[in-house]
């Protein structure tokens, strides 16, 4: 999805003249874009302490409906953002790809906190999925342990940013024979299968970031043995 925001052909000065006389002029393009983006529905569901941060943004004090994004819905049939909010395990893992694949389209992703990112502090454990983006397509990462209601609504902002600019002729859920439905992951002898979507996550791209990563550390002398870099 592009950043950029659709531009009416329209001269500006002239669109502000008919509107001081109540004549509004759009696009189909813009007037479709802005009832997505005004009228987000979240799906009602958390994993871990994130989902705190997650449920005080909906709250008085920061009150995300100011971005139309206040209806958590109970079911992923009626929702079209999900908020990975916290640590994802393996057995989790499964449960939230096939949540995503009930969702209706359009449909959008916020990884909310360093766990859903990356696995967070538990990394290193054997039962946690070091990035929910292994599995199903992330439109905003939060970073943070975890991240402040601020961050979440900033992240929210840049979703109504991205949707502005999005096209309805070249959307990708509207083109013919267009996979909106991946694999729901299963468990196996060495973990979950597959373990990964080569889809939406490039193994290729994260392997050569992470060899990058250990030979910086290594020249700045972070790490004297290339053993001791961070395994994938």
């Amino acid at each position: 999805m592009g950043l950029a925001k659709n531009v009416s052909a329209v001269d500006s000065a002239l669109k502000n003249e008919l509107q001081k006389e109540g004549v509004v002029l759009t696009t189909m393009e813009q007037l479709y874009n802005w009832g997505r983006r005004s009228s987000i529905w979240p799906l009602q569901f958390g994993l871990a302490c994130c989902a705190i941060e997650m449920i005080a943004t909906a709250c008085a004090r920061y009150d995300i409906a100011r971005f139309g994004a206040e209806l958590f819905r109970p079911s992923p049939r009626q929702a079209d953002l999900m908020i990975v909010a916290g640590t994802v395990t393996k057995k989790m893992a499964p449960q939230v790809v096939r949540l995503y694949n009930q969702m209706a389209e359009p449909k959008y992703v916020i990884t909310m906190g360093a766990c859903s990112i990356a696995g967070g502090p538990f990394k290193a454990g054997y039962n946690v999925l070091q990035g929910i983006d292994r599995y199903i397509p992330v439109d905003v990462h939060l970073p943070g342990c975890p991240p402040r209601p601020e961050a979440l609504l900033d992240g929210l902002i840049k979703l109504q940013k991205k949707i502005d600019g999005q096209s309805i002729e070249s959307a990708e859920w509207y083109q013919k024979g267009n996979k909106r439905e991946y694999p729901i992951p299963a468990f196996g002898p060495k973990g979950l299968e597959p373990p990964y979507n080569p889809d939406v996550w490039k193994p290729r791209d994260y392997e050569e970031k992470k060899k990058a990563e250990a030979e910086a550390r290594k020249v700045h002398g972070t790490i004297n043995d290339p053993t001791q870099a961070v395994n994938s």
